[in-house]
Order: structure tokens, then sequence, then C-alpha cells
């Protein structure tokens, strides 16, 4: 991600009166910076391919105390008291709250701030590039906490979920995603995400996972089954496959899609997410541990994207009807030679029904 201000002659005209000597000049130029700059650090944090993404957005007014009517998002048959996950700072574990179905579920939320400078003579010599970099840096800040964010939550919810006596998370059968497992974690998400009468979806379809989040290692498991032994039983359907009763490839078509996809953006119809953060001894799987009392090495998580129940309510600017706000810094003295930027954010996560999450582990 990067921001790149174009060197037009308005925006080097505007970006060296920012240096201005006249307190006043100066600091009307570094507002109408931030109020051209703001919508667009906004656009770029909502559209990253992150974690927070996954979770569906509606937006309130700044003074308003946002809720939900939990017994619309719920099927008629549900429970009368219901697991509703939520966080209440940015980066903390979720708290889980039994809350009746009929009630109004109030949000939590929380502001999400990052303030940057840089030194005035760069303004002064209309460095467009120090300038982009500075407001990148503030969307790298409030992007990383979102995500830190996201992924407590969602782990907290995966961690505790269980329904119908059935855990949500499977070990896999070794250390590496072969494709027994994935087909096992497919019908773990259709017994789970039934209909609203306990059956089959519209069509007689369920869906139950949309999409996988997975470390590059796991990935790297998807890309093996180009060129590894894919069955688990033997050629007679009998015990697991051995070197005498012969392992069995992927098919040609199979095989060449793998090989001709080397990215995997999908995999059988299931959208992959890959991110730095699972696997081994990596930031989300040691927080997976932690939850856990494990020692798992690797985590895949699925989502069911068809299912409302990953929300993300943001307030909206009293002034400029924003989600994010951005504000020339005014705390520097003439003396400190400093140009600063204060952006924020208000927010809040919840996760309102834990059957749209499943996993498998690898150890």
């Amino acid at each position: 991600m990067n921001i790149t201000l174009k060197r037009t002659e308005e925006q080097v005209e505007l970006v060296k009166a920012m240096a201005s000597r006249n307190r006043d000049v100066a600091y009307e130029a570094q507002t109408a910076l931030a109020e051209f700059i703001g919508p667009v650090l906004a656009q770029v944090v909502n559209e990253a391919p992150t974690l927070s993404n996954l979770f569906s957005t509606f937006q309130f007014n700044e003074m308003d105390s946002p809720s939900i009517p939990l017994d619309l998002y719920y099927d008629i048959t549900a429970p009368d008291y219901v697991k509703v996950y939520s966080t209440t700072v940015p980066g903390g574990l979720p708290t889980n709250t039994v809350t009746p179905t009929v009630s109004e579920m109030k949000f939590n939320t929380y502001r999400i701030d990052s303030a940057v400078d840089f030194d005035k003579r760069y303004a002064a010599k209309s460095r467009m590039d120090v300038i982009g970099k500075t407001f990148t840096r503030i969307a790298q800040e409030i992007m990383l906490r979102q995500e830190s964010t996201s992924a407590n939550l969602i782990l907290g919810a995966l961690s505790e979920a269980s329904t119908n006596g059935k855990d949500h998370v499977l070990a896999a059968a070794g250390s590496t995603l072969i494709l027994d497992d994935f087909n096992k974690l497919l019908t773990l998400g259709k017994r789970i995400n039934t209909a609203w009468n306990g059956g089959a979806g519209e069509g007689g379809r369920i869906k139950g996972v949309s999409d996988l989040i997975m470390s590059p290692e796991a990935v790297q498991g998807l890309r093996e089954m180009a060129y590894n032994p894919v069955n688990t039983k033997g050629i007679a359907g009998g015990a697991a496959a051995t070197a005498s009763n012969g392992p069995i490839a992927a098919t040609d078509e199979m095989r060449n899609a793998i090989y001709s996809n080397a990215g995997i953006p999908e995999f059988y119809g299931i959208s992959i997410m890959e991110i730095n953060e699972l696997g081994e001894d990596q930031k989300f799987t040691k927080v997976w541990n932690q939850l856990n009392s494990s020692t798992d090495k690797d985590l895949v998580i699925g989502i069911d994207r068809s299912r409302e129940s990953l929300f993300r309510a943001v307030a909206l600017d009293a002034e400029t009807s924003a989600e994010f706000s951005l504000a020339a810094d005014d705390q520097y003295s003439v003396r400190q030679q400093k140009i600063g930027y204060y952006g924020s954010m208000e927010e809040g996560r919840m996760i309102l029904d834990d059957r749209v999450l499943t996993g498998i582990t690898l150890n």
C-alpha cells in the first residue's frame, strides 16, 4: 500500500503554503489537505484485503448509541438466549455475552487513532513523496489496529464455538493440509449451518464455508495436491493407502488446474485468503494456542459469509459525514518546525452467530 500525491501545480502550491511563516495561511493549507486526503484514506482502509473487511459494515451517527435487534438475525427456532462476541478496546480479546434473542444488542465502540508529523522543510521544498509516506503511515497504523481487533475477535469466538455437541474445529490428519481435511471441513460447515427449520437451505443447498483464511504453508499443501497422492483409503476402499496398496494421484484435470492456478485464489469454489500472521510461531497462531492451551503449529479458519453474523459499526463524523476523520494537528509551535496530522475513527465489532466460524488445526 502506498499513497502517492500527484505533482500538479495546484497541489505543489498547497504543500508549499503549509510551510508559510504566516500561521493562518499555513494552518488553512494544512486543513485543506486534510479535507482532501481524508476520504482517500478511508477508501484505502475499507478496500484493503484484510481480515477486518470480512465484517459487514453499517454506519451510525457519531452521537448515537448503536444497537442491533437480535431476533431479526436469528432463526425462528433459535434458543431464547444466544452468545454474542464483541470487543471493548482495540486489539483486545472478545467478551462473550449471553443475550436474549428478543432484545436490542448494544454495540461496544472504541476509537482507533494515529498521529504523525514531519519536518516543515519537506513541505517548503514540495517533497510530495514525504507527504505521501506520512499519510501512508496513518493508514497502515489504522489498518494494523483493525486487523488485530478482528483477528482476536474471530479467534476468541472460534475457540469457544460448539453447535449440537460438535466442535467447530477439526484436527488435521498430519502436519500438512490434505484434500481429506478440506473435505471434512466442508461437511462440518454444512452440518453446523442448517436452514432456519433445521434442514437444507434454499434450493436444497447448504454453503457452510465460503472463505478460508490460511498461512502460506497451508496454501502450499493445496499446491502439493498437484503431485502428491490425495487418497486416504486403499484402491479397494479399505485401509489407508500405503506403498503396497497403491496411493492414488488426483485426476489430470484437477492437477492441471492447480498447476495453472499457482496463486490459488479459490479452491473447490471456496475463496482463499493467504496471510502471514498464521503459521508456526506466527502472531495469530500464538494467540490461538494461548486461548486453547494448545501447541498447534498452524490453523486454517473457515468463514461462511453467506450468513449475516460478522458486523462492524462505524460512526460518521458529525461535520463531514465521513467514517475517517483527519485533522491538522495544532500542537506544534513555530519553533518546533513541525507539521502534524491526527486521524481517527470510532467503530465496534461483533459476531452474532459463531456458526459462521470453522477451522482445522495442524500439528
